[in-house]
């Protein structure tokens, strides 16, 4: 009894738009961070953060900015973006206008040796928490160097998005168009195989 056969091509295509949407690889430091740091959020009836590729960017920078800056005593008290002496510079490099960072805000923690779950416990047993327990901020970015996390949170507002401009709107509302194009060509390719 033969068994229906699949073309590899078919098979590439229907499943690329999956590998594309994959979950965050579990060994990934950043992802389990921002992973439990979800998690709290549920526990608290906060929707999850997303993972924003702008505010990543924007606190891999200022995590390289922090790296050589020994962990302080009695914490770190978390502030507005501004606070950054070379902001301006970092927001150059990622890309973002600095009016699209107004609502957003920046919280770097310190753990000797970056252990994940003191990371996440720094951000939620901590006056980080607060923000964290706070539904306005829908996105994340998070950078680590060192001893360093530093976890920038955006808003679906405007004075938060950490948008580029123009013409991040245009990638904002197209950005999806490539999993529109897997899903057709993975039909188009099913329908012409049978």
């Amino acid at each position: 009894m033969a068994s229906p056969r699949i073309p590899p091509a078919t098979l590439l295509f229907l499943l690329a738009p999956l590998l594309i949407l994959a979950p965050v690889n579990c060994d990934d430091e950043e992802g389990h961070v921002l992973s439990g740091i979800n998690s709290y959020r549920q526990s608290h009836n906060v929707p999850a953060l997303t993972k924003h590729d702008k505010a990543d960017c924007l606190a891999d920078e200022i995590a390289d900015e922090m790296e050589n800056q020994p962990c302080p005593r009695g914490g770190i008290t978390p502030g507005p973006a501004s606070q950054f002496a070379q902001y301006p510079k970092l927001l150059d490099k990622c890309d973002i206008n600095i009016n699209t960072t107004t609502d957003g805000v920046i919280l770097p923690v310190c753990v000797h040796d970056r252990v994940a779950t003191l990371v996440i416990t720094n951000y939620t047993q901590s006056q980080h928490a607060r923000y964290l327990n706070n539904s306005k901020y829908t996105g994340a970015g998070i950078g680590t160097e060192n001893d360093w996390t530093v976890l920038v949170l955006t808003t679906n507002t405007v004075g938060g998005s950490f948008a580029s401009g123009a013409t991040s709107m245009i990638s904002h509302v197209f950005g999806c168009s490539h999993y529109l194009m897997f899903l057709l060509l993975g039909l188009f390719q099913f329908n012409y195989v049978h």
